[in-house]
């Protein structure tokens, strides 16, 4: 047996070191590490010299799941949004039964690199066997499929940790997928607020550490291109488990260390169905057109995210929850003209608000499936904003309007992701205002849109120059309308 190679912070630096600009043509590889229930908030307090040394060096992107009715943050639908790089309302694994599932449609990442390439070697490493009965493909070139439910993640863990350090040092390890599943274990059994959670942490921190030190062991490691990735299902809650819409149960990350990686990058953008997407990119393999991911190293050209974020003045949200502001970007403009006094501040007219503050604004009404808006949305919510007794019965009416843009040919694209959600009385109106002149309405919204993204073709009138898209929501204790990636071409 080969003698474990030693693993310091100052090692797995150095493993992730790019290589030089001038070296000849590299050869891209991928190592995806899935910790099972892993609340990365506890890194800091954990002894975890390597993943705190890959938060230093590298992308440290965290963001929140879905809750239900889109699914439960529970392990199946955690791994299926990560190997296959789609959401829930699309792979349609709602909870750990899988039923129902369209999985055949949405393949992981793996089995799309080795259709793409053959040639790829492909590996996965595992002891949830339910990711191999469910999630994986048959056309894996290898897998360590270990049954931690019937035998103990424990031993398993340690396992999978030797055996795949074996194969990320001597093999060609062109994409793989290591899979640890004990923290989960611990967190269900002790809570995330607990000691063992900790010291389970710091396990799974030297595990990490060698993965990473078997990548830089590798003989043929100047010649190549590593992407090296940390990721989890779900949180957990201080008290143990997991399952509802908290947020500590909807916490999750990508920490992305490599050649090509900006150090110390800590993107609001990031969502989970990143990963998948960030693989096959790094591979050379065409994106999938039905992929909802995008590489992590992706920098947002949103203007929404220029807007510094605060606490909460009116909500009973968390001052460490941020966070919501009245401001907008530079040219955007808001028209409260006909919001009538009183409600709740930070709904009184459209906001920009952060997922985690909108969601907590009120659990269980489905603002946390909100899941294609990334990093600073912008809301209108007539529910929330009518949460006070001098609001009862009055009409919140709020226009949002883009910056003024010149216009060329007959035609202009509005392409936009967002979520208008409907209730009866309710009305949401898409606004075209040419040349300075009057709205015209665009678009009427009466029932749901889609949860998602959305393009809207406008036809530019006789003689007109420029134009400002306006998004008008009105109603009485109503739903919402929130909007993200505006785009005006």
């Amino acid at each position: 047996m080969r003698r474990a190679l030693a693993v310091s912070a100052a090692l797995l630096a150095a493993a992730l070191t790019p290589v030089p600009a001038q070296a000849a043509a590299v050869t891209p590889k991928v190592l995806v590490i899935g910790i099972d229930g892993f609340l990365s908030t506890k890194i800091a307090a954990a002894n975890a010299p390597n993943l705190k040394a890959m938060q230093r060096t590298g992308v440290d992107g965290r963001s929140l799941l879905y809750a239900q009715p889109m699914a439960a943050t529970s392990s199946g639908p955690g791994w299926s949004t990560i190997l296959t790089g789609v959401w829930p309302d699309k792979h349609k694994v709602r909870d750990n039964s899988f039923s129902g599932n369209d999985l055949a449609s949405h393949p992981d990442w793996l089995s799309r690199a080795e259709a793409a390439n053959p040639a790829l070697d492909t590996y996965a490493a595992l002891d949830w066997k339910a990711i191999d009965d469910h999630i994986l493909g048959d056309g894996i070139d290898r897998k360590l499929v270990l049954d931690g439910d019937r035998d103990g993640y424990v031993t398993h863990d340690a396992t999978i940790a030797t055996r795949s350090e074996a194969h990320l040092r001597d093999d060609r390890a062109d994409a793989s997928f290591v899979y640890f599943g004990q923290l989960d274990i611990v967190g269900h059994s002790s809570g995330s607020g607990s000691q063992a959670y900790l010291t389970e942490i710091a396990r799974i921190d030297g595990y990490v550490g060698r993965l990473v030190a078997a990548v830089n062991a590798r003989v043929t490691r100047s010649s190549e291109s590593w992407r090296i990735m940390v990721t989890t299902d779900h949180g957990h809650l201080a008290t143990g488990g997991h399952g509802g819409d908290s947020l500590d149960e909807r916490s999750t990350f990508i920490l992305a260390t490599g050649d090509g990686i900006t150090a110390a990058s800590a993107p609001k953008t990031t969502r989970l169905v990143d990963s998948a997407y960030t693989a096959l990119a790094h591979l050379g393999v065409p994106r999938p057109s039905t992929l909802d991911g995008r590489p992590v190293t992706d920098v947002s050209a949103d203007p929404f995210e220029t807007v510094p974020l605060g606490p909460a003045v009116a909500e009973s949200i968390p001052s460490s929850v941020l966070g919501w502001s009245a401001s907008l970007p530079s040219g955007w403009t808001r028209d409260n003209s006909a919001m009538p006094t009183g409600g709740v501040t930070e709904w009184r007219g459209w906001s920009l608000a952060s997922d985690a503050f909108w969601s907590s604004a009120q659990r269980g009404q489905s603002r946390e499936t909100f899941v294609r808006g990334r990093g600073t949305i912008a809301v209108a919510d007539s529910d929330e904003w009518a949460d006070t007794s001098n609001a009862t019965g009055k009409t919140w009416d709020s226009t949002l309007w883009t910056p003024v843009r010149a216009v060329t040919g007959s035609s202009v694209r509005l392409d936009l992701t967002h979520w208008y959600r409907q209730e009866a009385g309710q009305r949401g109106y898409v606004l075209a205002g040419w040349d300075g002149g009057a709205a015209v309405v665009a678009r009427t919204y009466t029932a749901d849109s889609v949860n998602g993204a959305e393009t809207i073709t406008l036809p530019v009138p006789a003689g007109a120059t420029n134009v400002k898209i306006g998004f008008r929501l009105t109603g009485v204790n109503n739903w919402y309308w929130v909007l993200d990636d505006v785009r005006v071409s």
